[in-house]
């Protein structure tokens, strides 16, 4: 498929002179793209509710509780987002292991020095913006990937918090795993406060996660965006990005 470039932001002075040639590579498989939206959905879900539990307005108090249960509709669906997510997380961890190449566990470790000198590129070009681009990769780049990893983990404090502030109005086998969470972190104070601490952690991750998605599809012309809809990467047939 001949594509002709776009020339600014391509790096080659007479990009728009001459045509590019561009393959199509199938990179995001169906379940990595289906635990995206749900991840997506599900993460919006728990910050607003979980916004709402920590502060509730105001506003929609009744002059008696019994004539309005919105609080109670809240935290069912902050239940319900959490239970979902956590399995769609685990389904994740199974793709980590059974995916392609841009799906598995160890795209998402800076192990080899070509990994971490890309870490540190992509930072010149996204953060400081001394570059016009950094290295381009086909999936991940090291630093995303790096990042995504740290917000799994994220995700497993959040998962334990907040069975543990749970388990203390549950009778259930489950949530009541996490009961000793609570004196470990110093009473439930300690574990609300914990618990909404990384509530604006992934506040913070989705309005970066969301700009560097455009800033990125805009600078490369890889189909950034759409890639997480259809699957597909545009990758110069002459490239040897992997």
């Amino acid at each position: 498929m001949s594509t002709p470039s776009v020339g600014a932001g391509s790096g080659l002075p007479d990009a728009h002179l001459h045509p590019i040639e561009y393959r199509r590579i199938y990179v995001w498989e169906l379940p990595v793209r289906v635990y995206h939206w749900i991840n997506a959905v599900m993460m919006v879900g728990l910050c607003v509710t979980g916004y709402l539990i920590g502060a509730p307005i105001r506003a929609f108090y009744a002059a008696e509780a019994y004539q309005q249960y919105w609080f109670g509709t809240v935290r069912f669906i902050h239940f319900l987002c959490a239970y979902i997510w956590m399995f769609n997380f685990a389904a994740r961890i199974y793709w980590g292991f059974v995916g392609n190449k841009y799906a598995r566990w160890n795209t998402f470790f800076p192990i080899t020095p070509k990994q971490r000198q890309e870490m540190v590129d992509v930072v010149k070009a996204d953060v400081f913006q001394v570059k016009l681009h950094g290295p381009i990769s086909m999936g991940h780049n090291s630093l995303a990937a790096f990042i995504y990893f740290l917000t799994f983990l994220a995700f497993l404090v959040q998962v334990v918090t907040g069975f543990a502030l749970y388990s203390s109005m549950s009778t259930s086998w489950f949530p009541r795993m996490f009961t000793w969470i609570v004196p470990l972190l110093g009473g439930e104070f300690g574990v609300r406060f914990w618990h909404h601490l990384f509530l604006w952690f992934f506040v913070t991750f989705i309005v970066v996660h969301i700009y560097l998605s455009f800033y990125h599809d805009y600078i490369e012309g890889r189909g950034t965006i759409s890639s997480i809809v259809g699957g597909w990467k545009f990758d110069r047939e002459k490239s040897d990005h992997k």
